[in-house]
């Protein structure tokens, strides 16, 4: 059977005060797309569908319309939650969405209650069981007396303990002549964070999993919450898909991606990667205002940028930067030439305010009369009034 794995999709996610719902819009249909046209049977979201756990309207809209999209492919749809989602909302949409062939997995569930989805594929009616493990916060699994009695690397082992109690307990059950896989949103021992865009406060390195959890018997773990497209060395296949758009300047370097499976119960799983072509192009530019001049000639308009400007601050300067380069979100002064002085000038009864402001310019680097220009003017005004 052939199924496909994405995750990470953070719909609403806004970047730099630019909303991403068309980019969103786009990179979802493309994955409808790739669903279509390689005819898998099933679809596995790992996690972070959304940005935020009060995603907007309009954000949610696009998940609902994706998720049946895909259904409507023929194949099935099961999706949990990760740690952006939020987790009592996909249990309370989970008998609606039953209702159309889809499963939503909020919180952690037994077995015998929803925590294993069985099914057969549609084009070799081989059986199926997928163990559903979502999101499983630290904040959960180790509770607050732990917390504040034990040291950092005894909460860590108690996280990774209950993990694996979990993983064990879900997989019990798999057994020989189905396609047995588990899906997750977490972080694996050793597995690549670094160039990922997620939160650092949420991939809490401190808390992992080692490979060794996943037993041996599994074809396939379908993995979701960093952002990096990797395979885990374990004792069974085990895939991180990636975020399958560059969520933020962190992630220049990646390449969005979803995965397509072929698995059998008798034969080892042969992955494929698929390229999303619909996803924008995150870079980071620096240079003068006149190097960039001379780069503009190489950004693609479809192009977002964090540019970083080689030169003192002056009024006027972001603007310049994005006439020059339009696609520029986060415009920023190189730390070289944003050195503050030591020693900023105190108020002084007996100064003028348009040499305080003279002196707090100088400790800036901000070299332009056209400020204090207009300060004066602004200050003459509000004086006579």
């Amino acid at each position: 059977m052939r199924f496909l794995h994405t995750s990470d999709w953070h719909v609403g996610k806004v970047l730099k005060g630019h909303s991403r719902l068309d980019e969103q819009r786009a990179v979802l249909g493309e994955i409808v797309r790739v669903a279509r046209e390689r005819e898998v049977d099933a679809v596995l979201v790992a996690g972070d569908l959304y940005e935020t756990a009060a995603p907007s309207a309009e954000a949610q809209e696009l998940v609902v319309r994706t998720l049946l999209a895909l259904r409507g492919s023929g194949a099935a749809v099961v999706a949990i939650a990760g740690n952006h989602d939020h987790q009592p909302t996909f249990d309370a949409y989970r008998p609606l969405m039953s209702a159309v062939d889809i499963t939503l997995v909020g919180q952690i569930r037994r077995p015998d209650d929803g925590g294993v989805v069985s099914f057969r594929a549609r084009s070799t009616r081989e059986p199926v069981k997928v163990a559903v493990l979502p999101f499983l916060s630290q904040r959960y699994a180790v509770r607050a007396a732990q917390l504040l009695a034990h040291t950092p690397a005894e909460n860590a082992a108690s996280y990774d303990q209950m993990v694996r109690d979990v993983v064990a307990a879900l997989t019990v059950g798999l057994g020989a002549g189905s396609v047995n896989v588990l899906l997750a949103h977490l972080t694996v021992t050793g597995a690549a964070v670094d160039g990922g865009g997620e939160r650092a406060a949420q991939s809490i390195f401190d808390y992992h999993v080692p490979a060794t959890a996943f037993p041996a018997d599994l074809h396939y773990v379908a993995l979701g919450h960093l952002h990096r497209r990797q395979s885990v060395p374990a004792p069974c296949p085990v895939h991180y898909c990636g975020s399958p758009l560059r969520v933020d300047f962190g992630e220049v370097d990646s390449s969005p991606a979803v995965l397509v499976v072929d698995a059998a119960p008798d034969v080892p799983a042969r992955v494929t990667e698929v390229p999303i072509a619909a996803a924008r192009r995150l870079r980071t530019l620096r240079g003068t205002l006149a190097g960039l001049t001379e780069l503009a000639s190489t950004v693609d308009p479809g192009d977002l940028l964090k540019v970083i400007v080689r030169e003192p601050a002056r009024a006027g300067l972001r603007e310049q930067v994005q006439d020059l380069l339009p696609g520029a979100l986060d415009v920023r002064i190189d730390p070289e030439f944003a050195t503050r002085r030591p020693d900023a000038p105190r108020a002084s009864s007996d100064r003028a305010p348009g040499d305080l402001l003279r002196d707090y310019l100088h400790t800036r680097d901000i070299k332009d009369t056209r400020v204090e220009a207009l300060f004066a003017r602004l200050y003459e005004q509000v004086a006579s009034d």
